[in-house]
Order: structure tokens, then sequence, then C-alpha cells
């Protein structure tokens, strides 16, 4: 973990020098005394970057020098601001703080990006800038600023991987993306691994309209290709042909579907007066202490009044059986990783929230810029593992023996 880079120190005869110069209370409003600041000092830097460009033009023997200053209005985080550049004779000076052609400053491509990756629309973020500082700011400009991110994500997309992840959980959610004319369902596909050490990574995200055993097998594909040799456990949401692909490719990988989503699908099929009662019978299936007294459990639910009832939730358990019974083989703490999901259930969260704020998108490219930004804003907070990673990690040494050593070597 980087340490935390720590601000420089401003003393009080310099704070009071600049506090002299105007109101406190406008210090921070447009055009005030931060602006001034930001100005001076930008100002001060191009300067310095003109002295060491000629200096350089000297010692290669070149014929150069000042030529005035050029006037340039740039956009800043907190409105618009003319400063002075300034030029050489030969029009060779090409700062690195403010280049020949940029008319942004730094930080203000970062806002415009930070505001689309809270869910604003274009609209919002025009409406934003023009009311909170003045800004006219045009619909092409915010999306060039966004559409830049677009080389970030393919790079992203193509990263190597770590050799080997304990737990990899895959999941998707459902975004409004115009096809042809119309408004359709697709799937955004996301890869969450845990690393050995019990941090979180998004491996990927995929767009896909159709789910199945020919998709999976091209996710399992790249990952492979990507350098990751083996999955120890991988947590699927149920989908047909799924544990096949994954096998197929990582053919060690322990399937577990997803308890979250086997309840959920059993508790879709209920009346909203029976979800909570039923939701209680359920919990002696997940909760018991071994395979052979979780299916005890379900042939008791199965008999009882409320497997009577709704065969059909039996029948889902049943399917997925050999799926859902790895879960009990592990103790407590390895279970409460696998069952809760509580990392990609928070991390989708965040991401149906930007959706929703949008409604729909025009393209792929669109859903999935965005969601890569809100990605890149949650991954910041990934900084240790989950509580129960201490624990969890002796039972995969245990179960997978020199896979998960070799992984934490």
């Amino acid at each position: 973990m980087s340490e935390k880079k720590s601000l420089p120190t401003i003393t009080n005869e310099v704070l009071d020098q600049l506090l002299a110069q105007g109101d406190i209370k406008d210090a921070f409003v447009s055009g005030g005394l931060f602006d001034a600041l930001k100005k001076a000092l930008a100002e001060r830097v191009l300067n310095a970057e003109m002295d060491h460009h000629l200096e350089t033009d000297a010692a290669e023997r070149h014929d150069n020098r000042r030529n005035g200053v050029g006037r340039k209005t740039v956009l800043t985080d907190t409105g618009s601001m003319e400063i002075a550049v300034p030029r050489d004779r030969q029009g060779r000076f090409d700062p690195q703080l403010i280049g020949k052609y940029q008319r942004r400053f730094p930080g203000f491509d970062e806002k415009i990006l930070s505001m689309y990756a809270r869910g604003m629309s274009t609209r919002d973020i025009q409406g934003h800038l023009l009311e909170i500082y003045g800004l006219e700011v045009s619909p092409d400009l915010i999306s060039t600023v966004t559409n830049a991110v677009l080389e970030e994500v393919g790079v992203w997309q193509g990263r190597p991987l770590e050799p080997t992840y304990p737990i990899v959980f895959f999941d998707a959610i459902r975004v409004k993306i115009r096809d042809e004319g119309s408004v359709k369902n697709q799937a955004i596909h996301i890869a969450l691994g845990v690393r050995h050490d019990g941090r979180k990574e998004v491996l990927g995200l995929w767009v896909e309209q159709n789910e199945g055993a020919k998709f999976w097998l091209r996710v399992m594909n790249e990952l492979k290709a990507r350098g990751t040799d083996d999955i120890l456990i991988a947590v699927v949401d149920g989908l047909k042909g799924f544990p096949d692909a994954i096998n197929a490719i990582f053919p060690e990988t322990m399937v577990q579907t997803c308890i979250v989503h086997v309840l959920r699908n059993s508790l879709d099929l209920l009346s909203w007066k029976d979800r909570k009662p039923v939701a209680t019978a359920l919990k002696d299936i997940y909760r018991a202490t071994n395979a052979d007294e979780a299916e005890k459990a379900l042939t008791a639910f199965e008999a009882g009044p409320w497997g009577q009832r709704y065969a059909a939730i039996g029948q889902i358990w049943r399917r997925q059986w050999s799926q859902i019974i790895p879960f009990f083989g592990f103790g407590p703490d390895v279970r409460k990783i696998i069952y809760t999901t509580n990392a990609i259930e928070a991390l989708n969260a965040k991401l149906r929230r930007a959706v929703r704020a949008r409604g729909h998108f025009p393209s792929e490219e669109a859903a999935t810029k965005l969601l890569w930004l809100v990605l890149q804003r949650t991954q910041k907070d990934w900084t240790m593992g989950a509580r129960e990673w201490s624990a969890a990690k002796s039972q995969f040494a245990i179960t997978f023996g020199e896979r998960f050593i070799q992984a934490a070597a």
C-alpha cells in the first residue's frame, strides 16, 4: 500500500501576504484569490519551462530567445482563466503544463470524468458547470473528454492477470442499450477476483446479449490468454453451460453456485407475503453443517407445507445441487466469503446506481465507459481483504495444497 502524499507546508507569513490582497470571503469564488494564485503559479511554471527550453537550445548551439507572450484562455476545474504563455523566436517551445493546442487546465478533465462516473448525463454536466462555475461547455467537449477513456479501457481489459486466483465471482448487471433504433436489455458481465492476500480485483467487463456456453468459453480463454492458469473456486449464478465452460479451460476449478442467486430465484416464485417465511425455512439448508445434513434439510423442506405448495423451489435446488454442495466442505470463514458475496453485491449496487441515473445508453461503448469509470473509483478503496481472509487462508492451503501455496509464493 503506497503512502499518502502529504501536502506542502505554507507558512503563516505567506498566507498573511496572500490574504492581504483581498477579502477572505471571496478567496474561493470564481476569479477570487484561489484562482489568482493558480494563474500566478501556472505562469511561473511556464516561464521556468521556457528558461529550461532556452538553456537546452543554448547547450545545443541553437540561436533562440524569448519572443514575448501569447494570451490563452483555458478551462480549469473552477472556471475559465486567461494566462500568459511565453513564446520563443523559433516557435519550438511546447510547454508540458499546458501544451500548444491544449485548452483545458490539468484537473478539468478529471472533474468531468468524476461527474460522468457518478451517472450524470452530458446535459447534467453542462448544467452543473454552468450553474456552479459559469462555464459554457459544449456536449462535444464532454464527449471528447469521456471518450478519451475508451483507449484506457482497452488497455485495462487486456492487461496481464495473476497466475492464480483463489476465488473469482462471475456476475452480471442488466443495462438498456440502443441498438438499431430500439432499446434492448443487455447483460454486462463482471469477473471479480480475490487474490492470495485477500484483496479484490475486477478482471474484466464483457457485454453480451445472449449468454451461453460459447460466450463463457470465450471469456475463460481470454482470462487464460492474459496469464491466469488456475482458479481455485469460481462462484457463478447458475447459468446453464457455465460450469462446463469453466472446467473446459480450468479443469481443476471448483464451481460453486452462488447461494444468494439460488435464494433469489427461489423467492422470485413467491407472493410477497410468503417470501419471509419461506426464506426462513430455506436457512436450514444452507446453514447445515455438511452436505449430507443439507440434503436432509432440502428433503424435509420439499416434504413440508412450503415445499408442497411451491414444488418448483425444490427443483431449483436439485438441478444445481452438484454446484451447491462444495460450499459445505468449508468452515464458517470461507462460507461467509462465498455465500454473502458482499464484494460483488456492493460493487453491483454502485454500478446499478450509475446505470439507473442514465436510463439507457446510445451504444455498448457508452455503457462500458461509464461502468469502467465507476470501477476505477471503487477500486481505490480496496486496500485490504475481508476480515475472514486470514482464517480462510489456512483452509485453502489444506483443501487446495500446492495450488494455493504457489499462488501465495
